[in-house]
């Protein structure tokens, strides 16, 4: 079924995260194709988990997950951009890119760090799943798009040499699937100048913005969790009855 209204997404993020996504996001929004949904909107409210598991198991709900969103960067929105671009046929397609020695390592250091890691911060965010049923649902849909059957990097992810053979892999089917004309493959590092031709708007006066994705990931999960185990604490249920 196609969206066949003029609202809802104007452009698709199928950009693999830690390829410069929440900057995107920022840039999007400048250029008037805001708000832009983007993962830091699914940490910020954990009930649309269950959106999504939804839409892996095959029962989407775009209208209810986009509203109010006229573009997408990051996943959870990019692990479905072959049936966004046939939901919002309208709809331009992103695909933002980095060099893949460079991305492995900024993905391993956070997003698969988080998964199978045995730092400061996976070993939290796995505390947090203990006592938070929200974020221990959030985590098996990180399992889902990524490691499990279904997942981005089902293949394999404990090598770095895996992880980027299905990230060139990743960049070559949505080339291959989305139509040159619906297309703009763009770095961070490209600027302005491509992104706006493609989107047919002027370009702005001053710099880019600029978020650091990494930061903002850690202090998602690392804050959230210390937040989350705090007010368990706080709660009493760390008394042990005698």
């Amino acid at each position: 079924m196609k969206n066949t209204t003029t609202t809802g997404l104007k452009v698709i993020g199928a950009g693999l995260p830690r390829t410069g996504t929440l900057t995107q996001k920022l840039v999007l929004e400048q250029l008037g194709v805001g708000p832009c949904y983007h993962w830091v909107n699914v940490l910020a409210d954990l009930d649309q988990v269950a959106l999504w598991d939804r839409a892996i198991d095959g029962a989407p709900d775009w209208e209810r997950l986009f509203e109010g969103h006229h573009s997408s960067a990051d996943w959870p929105g990019g692990y479905f951009y072959r049936e966004l671009m046939d939901y919002y046929p309208d709809a331009k397609v992103l695909l933002s890119t980095r060099e893949p020695a460079s991305w492995e390592r900024s993905f391993r250091d956070t997003i698969w760090t988080m998964s199978h890691g045995k730092t400061l911060m996976p070993l939290l965010s796995h505390a947090r799943a203990e006592i938070d049923p929200r974020w221990h649902a959030y985590l098996e849909l990180v399992d889902r798009m990524f490691w499990g059957p279904q997942g981005t990097f089902a293949d394999g992810h404990e090598e770095p040499a895996m992880m980027i053979e299905q990230m060139v892999r990743h960049n070559e089917q949505v080339k291959q699937v989305v139509p040159a004309d619906r297309l703009l493959v763009w770095e961070v590092t490209d600027g302005w100048g491509p992104l706006c031709e493609f989107l047919e708007v002027d370009v702005p006066d001053g710099p880019m913005p600029h978020a650091n994705d990494r930061d903002t990931f850690l202090e998602r999960v690392i804050g959230g969790a210390l937040d989350a185990l705090q007010a368990w604490r706080d709660s009493g249920a760390l008394q042990i009855d005698s």
